[in-house]
């Protein structure tokens, strides 16, 4: 049995790396062809729209609620101990360094992870990429990249659009419900809040935009077993996003953010 158990982790741990090796693989075929994506400009700009136009009203609807329920949540926590300037404050800044980009990373991967997956995972078996192949087109340049791209720009797109919403939300709260004057939550973010949070922040949605959009490239590419095959590479799309932009977030807060 223990054997047979070791047989097991084994064989888990080889497929493991031949995936990431695969994954790094293909990533690298992508950005090499950055420097070309003016080939491609239509296809990318179809893929900004959807995207980030499309997106949109998502993502308002749920920046919105989560700027209000940190704001009750906040000062539920902290109105005892601290002037209301600082709720203020504790707000704007959680807003825009973490849950931000953080929860606008997650809601656009399961909308766009999984449609990417799915899509390219469809046109994999069912041999259009087979069929690009024959026609000397490389389908990593001409599907995978506009995505992939079309992802890195506009992901802080929709992040500043989902914090503005999101502070937004908790300055309603705190004026409307707590009783906060706007100039008190003005001044708290005018204190507290600095260029270089926003900065960080934009710099996580950067690097969530082509994570969730290269992941879902790559299990679609790699899909295969028909039409089942699309729903498991759509499912571990998914999956995959959440896990990896919820580590990235960690190794990033510790570079952006070092203390001691």
């Amino acid at each position: 049995m223990v054997f047979n158990l070791l047989h097991f982790v084994g064989e888990s741990t080889l497929a493991s790396l031949f995936r990431l090796g695969q994954a790094v693989r293909l990533l690298g075929r992508v950005v090499s062809g950055i420097p070309f994506i003016w080939r491609v400009r239509g296809e990318t700009v179809t893929q900004m729209i959807r995207i980030g136009v499309d997106s949109l009203p998502l993502v308002a609807v749920t920046s919105a609620f989560t700027g209000m329920v940190l704001a009750v949540q906040t000062s539920y926590q902290i109105e005892e101990y601290v002037p209301q300037i600082f709720i203020a404050a504790a707000v704007a800044k959680a807003t825009i360094i973490e849950l931000g980009p953080v929860i606008t990373a997650l809601v656009i991967s399961g909308r766009v992870g999984a449609s990417i997956a799915a899509e390219i995972g469809t046109m994999r078996v069912t041999e259009q990429i087979d069929a690009l192949e024959m026609m000397a087109i490389d389908p990593v340049q001409y599907l995978l990249l506009p995505r992939f791209f079309a992802g890195l720009i506009m992901m802080p797109v929709i992040v500043t659009y989902g914090c503005l919403i999101a502070v937004s939300g908790g300055w309603a709260v705190c004026v409307y419900y707590l009783g906060m004057s706007s100039t008190a939550f003005l001044e708290g973010m005018r204190q507290f809040v600095y260029p270089y949070d926003v900065y960080s922040g934009l710099f996580k949605s950067l690097v969530f935009g082509g994570t969730l959009t290269m992941v879902g490239c790559f299990y679609g590419y790699c899909t295969s077993e028909g039409a089942a095959g699309v729903g498991m590479a759509a499912t571990r799309s998914v999956v995959t996003n959440c896990l990896l932009i919820l580590m990235f977030d960690y190794f990033l807060a510790m570079l952006l953010f070092p203390v001691g």
